[in-house]
């Protein structure tokens, strides 16, 4: 991550790991290095950080034994920002190589709409996804107008069922694109 917004994280990350430790959940001015400060500033304009008040530092400052001038804390939000990069992937990074038995396949936005349903759905349907997939869906990248994934025979011929299910409810486009492109189609027995 690069730019303003990867320090933005890289702050917040520092936040957290200082606050984990700190004694009463405000980490104070020493606490950083001083190109955090800034930073955590900026966190708290937008919702992510919050910088403790006058009567707040006036505990804190009683807590310590010294006057406490700046504190600072993640918010909710801060900390939900943090787990959500941290659980994704970065988005510049490219696709890692696929493995044997796998195949590259690229997917389009209202595919991997269906194909994200699918998954979500997972143990509910008769018909579940394949070992591994919702891995997959979770973890692929997305690259310009395209999803990238790296797929096994059985995660590709649960992608055909999941465009086969959208084709029965509305749309076949996905189902006929995938046809055409991987030559994989879902046709239930008796058809």
């Amino acid at each position: 991550m690069h730019g303003r917004k990867g320090l933005l994280v890289e702050t917040l990350r520092v936040l957290r790991d200082h606050e984990e430790v700190a004694e009463h959940g405000w980490v104070l001015f020493g606490a950083l290095r001083p190109h955090h400060h800034k930073t955590v500033d900026m966190a708290a304009g937008q919702g992510l950080a919050e910088l403790a008040g006058r009567d707040m530092r006036a505990e804190l400052s009683a807590y310590e034994g010294r006057p406490v001038v700046w504190a600072a804390r993640l918010t909710g939000h801060g900390r939900d920002v943090l787990d959500y990069t941290e659980a994704s992937p970065a988005p510049d990074r490219r696709p890692d190589e696929p493995v044997d038995g796998e195949q590259l396949v690229e997917l389009r936005r209202s595919e991997m709409d269906a194909l994200r349903l699918y998954v979500h759905l997972g143990a509910r349907l008769r018909t579940p996804p394949a070992d591994g997939l919702e891995e997959k869906v979770r973890t692929a990248r997305h690259l310009g107008n395209l999803w990238i994934l790296h797929l096994n025979e059985a995660q590709i011929e649960s992608v055909a069922y999941a465009f086969y299910l959208r084709s029965a409810g509305g749309s076949a486009a996905e189902a006929n694109r995938f046809g055409r492109e991987y030559g994989v189609t879902f046709r239930p027995s008796g058809r």
